[in-house]
């Protein structure tokens, strides 16, 4: 007789982008600090980061614009903050510890999903630049859904992709909003917060990280009480 689990068994893991998968957070917010030191202004960073997903570009535009005056051109700022932005993004690979995680999760054989507010562009050009877009079987974009994290639609469009119920599957998340949006669609998930979230607000977590490169993937399994489904041998 085969002794029955103990533990409940996983098939995939569902990854955030910006802020998880790679650090993008920070270069955006470099992008803003130097367009605003442009004008010989500083940045008021409190509050830059919103509480929800998807793109507040043209509300963080009009702030600087109101600050500079009648002389500020939108369009001149754009492209300066945009190419120096690129710049940095150049240079940006996956976050500490996070090529080691999608590794073994080959190696043990766990379907891999992206969910992201962010649109599909976005997520793809960064994932092809460093070689691991096909590593995600699913993809699903905030320019594919009707609202925003923490509105669970997009996990719940990665799942459908998946064909699995959220049991099933396990979200890594940067955000408070990232994080109530994957636990509304039902699934387990693992907080690393990003440099500017307050880790004390992560409380709806199952678990929380200071970093990807602190705890293999088997030990976060492990620490969620569960198994792959399906094993390497």
């Amino acid at each position: 007789m085969v002794a029955a689990r103990t533990v409940a068994m996983v098939d995939a893991l569902v990854f955030d982008f910006d802020g998880l998968l790679m650090d993008t957070e920070s270069t955006l917010l470099e992008g803003w600090r130097a367009e605003w030191r442009h004008h010989g202004l500083r940045l008021d960073e409190s509050g830059f980061f919103a509480d929800h997903g998807g793109d507040i570009t043209a509300a963080r535009y009009a702030e600087l614009a109101a600050a500079v005056g009648p002389g500020y051109d939108r369009a001149e700022s754009h492209a300066r903050r945009i190419a120096y932005r690129d710049a940095l993004l150049a240079c940006l690979g996956l976050a500490p510890g996070i090529r080691e995680w999608l590794d073994r999760a080959e190696a043990l054989g766990l379907r891999m999903a992206v969910a992201s507010s962010s649109p599909r562009a976005w997520v793809e050009e960064h994932l092809s630049r460093t070689g691991d877009l096909q590593r995600f079987e699913v993809r699903a974009f905030g320019d594919e859904v009707a609202a925003y994290k923490p509105d669970p639609a997009v996990y719940r469009l990665a799942l459908a992709r998946l064909g699995l119920p959220p049991q099933r599957a396990v979200a890594f998340e940067d955000t408070p909003h990232g994080t109530a949006a994957a636990k509304a669609a039902g699934l387990r998930c693992v907080a690393i917060p990003n440099p500017y979230a307050d880790p004390s607000r992560f409380t709806a977590a199952d678990l929380v990280l200071p970093s990807a490169a602190g705890l293999g993937l088997d030990a976060v399994l492990n620490r969620l009480g569960l198994r792959e489904r399906h094993p390497a041998t």
